[in-house]
């Protein structure tokens, strides 16, 4: 389904797999598994999530075993921290208690408080012989921290006439990094999160081009079974803004507004 449905996404398509079924496939982890999605808006950060949850559970999103929180919509007030802190900690161990296998999705993760971060640390961090096991539950980070530096290495390689598949995780992971490092107020920085190497893989979603929203647009037509040519996807494509100025490579949006822009081309 990664192959068919996301793309222009060569380094998430392997991350993802390697690390979902190594983890799945051993027998006693030492610890949760921690992945963090990095890039912009619409590169199919929560696509791949969402992904990951139908194929984990029957239910898919809707499973008793999988929490999604939106940092803006769950945790909107920073004076009201204290009372989220424990009402996340509740719901983790809640959710592990009723299922060994559970999936933690947090949205917009840069938006988190530090210390709600630091709240969940101990249930990401190696198994200390407590009573309750968190080592089978799968963590996801979603955040659009880091997309300006993944998107100029993608920039640097067109530039370079390099196609983006030549780029590889070693190369963009440590510039990655060090976006992630820079003094900023964003809850990553200030948690332990990466002071402790706690996240086990970042995954960097590359920006898409303009044949990569097309796959997008063909995709959205044939999910509500709607006929559609060559030149009705060009016409939709055309209505995205690319960037930058100059060269016009990556859509702004990525594939996001895809489906709003076929109802108006409808």
């Amino acid at each position: 389904d990664l192959n068919r449905q996301l793309h222009g996404q060569h380094l998430a398509k392997e991350i993802v797999i390697h690390a979902v079924q190594g983890f799945l496939q051993s027998p006693q982890p030492q610890k949760a598994l921690v992945l963090s999605f990095h890039g912009w808006s619409g590169t199919g950060k929560n696509f791949v999530a969402r992904l990951l949850a139908s194929h984990l559970y029957r239910d898919g999103l809707e499973s008793m075993c999988v929490r999604v929180f939106i940092s803006l919509f769950h945790f909107p007030h920073h004076k009201y921290v204290d009372s989220y802190k424990a009402q996340l900690e509740k719901q983790i161990s809640e959710t592990v208690q009723l299922c060994k296998q559970s999936l933690f999705i947090f949205d917009e993760a840069e938006k988190l408080h530090f210390s709600l971060l630091d709240a969940i640390k101990p249930f990401m961090a190696r198994h200390d012989g407590h009573k309750m096991d968190y080592r089978r539950s799968i963590f996801l980070f979603l955040s659009n921290l880091g997309g300006n530096t993944i998107n100029e290495v993608a920039l640097d390689f067109w530039r370079a006439g390099r196609v983006r598949e030549e780029i590889s995780i070693e190369y963009l992971e440590q510039r990655l990094q060090l976006e992630l490092l820079e003094p900023a107020k964003n809850g990553y920085v200030c948690s332990h999160l990466l002071k402790e190497n706690l996240i086990d893989f970042f995954v960097p979603f590359l920006p898409l081009e303009y044949h990569h929203v097309k796959l997008c647009i063909q995709d959205a037509f044939l999910a509500r079974g709607l006929p559609y040519t060559e030149a009705a996807v060009d016409e939709v494509a055309r209505m995205m803004v690319f960037v930058p100025k100059e060269e016009k490579l990556f859509s702004a949006q990525g594939c996001k507004s895809v489906a709003q822009r076929i109802n108006y081309f409808l």
